[in-house]
């Protein structure tokens, strides 16, 4: 592939993300989510099903233990997660989702899927799929490091 086609492809992968984020980020709100950022989602997605203490959530976003714990402090705040004590280790706060943070989880899937299918009335179905093939074989496993 020639640079200018591998930066175009990098391009195209970027738009898509943006335009999913900003998708899901607007349904979210349009379900009465307010004040959620896609920091918050890229938490919640580490915090479900079990729960994550500080350190474990800045290991998912790949920010310092500060930043998450600032994080923390604001969903906290707004009613999406809450603190409970570690149940094997009396040092550690394990943050879980609260009622409120698993709706808006479910907000979130639900604008999710609404862009996907968006993609599969272009692509198709079997296209769609193998993009995902695609993409699932070559996505990092690392953390996700959100920049917004």
């Amino acid at each position: 592939m020639q640079n200018s086609d591998a930066m175009a492809l990098s391009a195209a992968l970027l738009a898509v993300a943006g335009e999913l984020t900003r998708h899901v980020n607007d349904g979210v709100a349009a379900r009465g989510f307010e004040g959620v950022r896609p920091a918050h989602g890229f938490a919640f997605a580490r915090l479900a099903p079990d729960g994550a203490t500080a350190t474990d959530l800045a290991a998912h976003l790949g920010v310092t233990k500060q930043a998450a714990s600032q994080l923390v402090d604001e969903i906290v705040r707004k009613g999406y997660a809450e603190r409970r004590p570690h149940p094997d280790d009396a040092r550690a706060r394990l943050i879980v989702l609260t009622e409120r943070g698993w709706a808006c989880t479910r907000a979130a899937e639900e604008a999710a899927a609404e862009a996907v299918r968006a993609w599969a009335d272009v692509l198709g179905e079997g296209e769609l799929r193998g993009l995902y093939a695609a993409l699932a074989r070559i996505a990092p496993g690392g953390p996700l490091r959100p920049a917004w």
